[in-house]
């Protein structure tokens, strides 16, 4: 009689316990499947943790409260004769598993079967197909992502300390974070600097021969003697004065009505950056929280009737690539419920940025069949918004561009000075194409059913003048969505360290959040200044791109990580000495001023919190006794003539205001200087190396004068 084969038991290890059910579902009674709650090891929170006698060589253990977890695995383990690692599909994931090998000693379990399996999507097909490709554990990822751990180690433990002893204890320094900051910093210095200019615009209202609404149309410039027209620029009143006194009495006559046709293509599908981005835009969701529902939506939602199922693609990813299979699947859907028309004719390509990885694919629903109206009973509000934003761009990628029709209208006001010309345009849309599903245009420009009707021939006749004053505006402060993209842009960081760096400078009151606009707070300004003076290459975004690139080179086996590791260090030591000696000669923290405590006649003395500068007495802890700290600047309020003083938003944004408040409401971004206006006596306020006048109905500008 024949032995009966015995089937072997198989073991596969997640990083999530939200995978477990998702998973499990796909595979058969010989698989178990378990979570390793995230990473096992770690290095040391209390030292260093790198053997630099050793070619530093990071010092790994289990991290806290993990002990019990890795005692229920090893258990799962000994059961098993296949263990399958599934942990994320990223440098990070890779390294978890090997971790996990270590932790649970799996290179020593004789009989023992261990295999790496990644997956891009939580789907039946998916899950299996990974079963059929294990793998060993690639030793490249693995050393790209010790490199990034270990450089991260040496620029937090190395620098932190120095900025606790210059301005506070249990703040940060971060490789990434820092040079995140100082972008903000940078951008908000450029905003405090910048000096509006005046600039006109002029606009003709015209009445149209058989209508009632009158026709609007924009200066363009002057026309020469050959008929050419230049674009001018008015950047005064007595410019457009100008223009409007050259055409009193003139003719005004449509000389050219140009139609067109131009197409909008489809937008590519959502990588991590993107997604972030759209989120902020149209959901104002924060970048934690999308990256938090991407998650769940990731690892599985239970859906009536179907149970638990994995909605969206993995969510960290630089690339826009598609799958063969989710391109068929998506043109039938399309064909299906829209057309031929729709589905777009060739396939759409993005250019590639040198630090794209591609290593994945696009964030894209599982299944495109799965429509958002469909599932919305079985989601959250959060989760359903982002799902349909996930679910319509993904759709909107695979179709056609929509087309617009456009009108250009040329009209010539001739007078005896002079020929000037003004311009209409408009355009309609004449095929919606993908904006059938998804539009993220905010202003759509709108159609002018009165410009299509426009003819050559057509007469029109002046009505009015609409001339209007206008100011430059300087750069936008940074929002959540457009750090994301300059950091990207500039090849600092990858998808899964936008987030986390984001929600650090965050948490450590480096910068706040007002509105979606983000602010340095006094305590990041004074970080920011200590790690430009004394770290600049750390803080520089082309070292710290280059550094990502070098990590790439160790994913790719082209670098070894501890080269890179001993080529940083002893810069950053020299760096840190450098900054220990100057420390000497400077004592920030501790300050001590001429502010007696009422309770125990010691001199007061600043120190930090959480929102910037405040007055301690020496005492402590005999005597708790604390009060506001207000920096006189030598200049009085234009309104009461109290001393204007540094004062702090309630979310810790600096600004500057009376010392009579609340009484006097006297306010300013910019710091008011002791010069007054020579116009109208007013105080002035310092931008970069300009001076402008605090009263809006003066606006002087003049320039700042040397300090001695």
């Amino acid at each position: 009689m024949a032995a009966v084969r015995k089937k072997k038991k198989n073991l596969v290890i997640v990083e999530s316990p939200a995978k477990v059910k998702t998973i499990k579902k796909f595979l058969g009674s010989n698989y178990e499947v378990a979570a390793s709650y995230g990473h096992v090891r770690d290095m040391p929170k209390s030292q260093m943790g790198i053997d630099f006698e050793n070619g530093c060589e990071p010092k790994y253990i289990t991290i806290r409260g993990k002990g019990e977890l890795l005692a229920e695995l090893r258990k799962m383990v000994k059961k098993a004769d296949r263990i399958y690692l599934a942990t994320d599909p990223d440098r990070e994931g890779e390294a978890i598993s090997w971790h996990l090998i270590a932790a649970l000693k799996l290179d020593q379990q004789e009989g023992k079967e261990v295999y790496r399996i990644t997956f891009n999507e939580i789907t039946k097909k998916a899950v299996l197909e990974s079963l059929k490709n294990a793998r060993d554990i690639d030793m490249n990822l693995v050393d790209a992502q010790q490199a990034r751990r270990v450089l991260d180690r040496l620029v937090g433990y190395k620098i932190s300390p120095l900025i606790w002893a210059k301005v506070k204890r249990g703040l940060s320094a971060g490789r990434v974070q820092s040079v995140a900051l100082r972008m903000i910093g940078d951008r908000e210095d450029e905003i405090n600097s910048f000096i509006p200019e005046e600039y006109w615009s002029l606009d003709a209202n015209l009445s149209v021969e058989g209508e009632k609404k009158l026709l609007t149309a924009h200066y363009y410039g002057p026309m020469d003697e050959t008929g050419k027209a230049e674009k001018a620029e008015l950047s005064n009143s007595a410019q457009v004065d100008g223009v409007m006194d050259s055409v009193k009495d003139a003719e005004w006559k449509i000389s050219e009505v140009k139609k067109s046709e131009r197409t909008r293509k489809s937008p590519m599908p959502f990588t991590t950056s993107t997604l972030q981005q759209e989120a902020s835009r149209s959901l104002n969701f924060s970048t934690s929280k999308t990256m938090r529902i991407a998650q769940q939506l990731y690892e599985g939602v239970d859906i009536k009737g179907q149970g638990t199922v994995a909605l969206i693609t993995y969510l960290r990813t630089d690339s826009t690539r598609i799958s063969d299979e989710a391109m068929a699947s998506s043109a039938d859907y399309i064909l299906e419920r829209y057309g031929q028309d729709y589905l777009i004719a060739a396939e759409k390509k993005q250019e590639s940025k040198g630090h794209v990885q591609d290593a994945h694919e696009a964030i894209r629903p599982t299944d495109v069949t799965r429509d958002p109206a469909s599932i919305k009973d079985s989601l959250t509000r959060e989760q359903y918004r982002l799902y349909q934003l996930i679910w319509k761009r993904f759709l909107a990628s695979r179709m056609s561009p929509a087309r617009y029709e456009t009108t250009q209208v040329r009209i010539l006001a001739r007078g005896k000075e002079a020929c000037q010309v003004f311009t209409v345009s408009a355009q309609r849309l004449v095929f919606d194409g993908f904006q059938s599903v998804y539009n993220d245009e905010e202003n759509p420009e709108k159609a002018n059913a009165l410009v299509r009707g426009l003819e050559e021939t057509t007469a029109v006749s002046f009505d009015s003048f609409d001339p209007r004053q206008h100011f430059t505006q300087p750069a936008p402060h940074f929002t959540e969505a457009s750090l994301v993209r300059a950091l990207e842009e500039q090849g600092i960081g990858r998808p899964s360290t936008y987030a986390p760096t984001i929600s650090t400078i965050l948490a450590r009151n480096y910068i706040v959040k007002e509105e979606k606009n983000l602010y340095m707070t006094e305590l990041g300004t004074a970080v920011n200044n200590i790690m430009k003076k004394s770290f600049p290459s750390i803080v520089n975004p082309e070292f710290t791109a280059n550094m990502e690139n070098l990590l790439d080179c160790v994913a790719e086996g082209t670098v070894k990580w501890k080269t890179i590791v001993e080529n940083f260090y002893p810069d950053l030591d020299t760096a840190v000495q450098e900054a220990e000696k100057e420390l000497e000669k400077v004592k920030i923290a501790d300050e001590e001023t001429d502010v007696v405590c009422e309770n125990c006649g010691r001199n007061m003395v600043i120190k930090y919190g959480p929102h910037g500068k405040f007055l301690a007495c020496p005492g402590f802890p005999e005597c708790h006794n604390t009060k506001p700290y207000y920096q006189k600047i030598g200049v009085m309020c234009p309104r009461c003539g109290k001393d204007i003083v540094v004062r702090m938003s309630k979310k810790g944004r600096r600004y500057y205001g009376c010392l009579g408040n609340p009484d006097c409401d006297f306010m300013s971004w910019q710091k008011p200087s002791s010069v007054k206006c020579p116009v109208c006596g007013s105080i002035m306020l310092e931008k970069g190396r300009k001076l402008v006048c605090y009263n809006d109905q003066c606006g002087h500008v003049m320039e700042r004068p040397e300090e001695n």
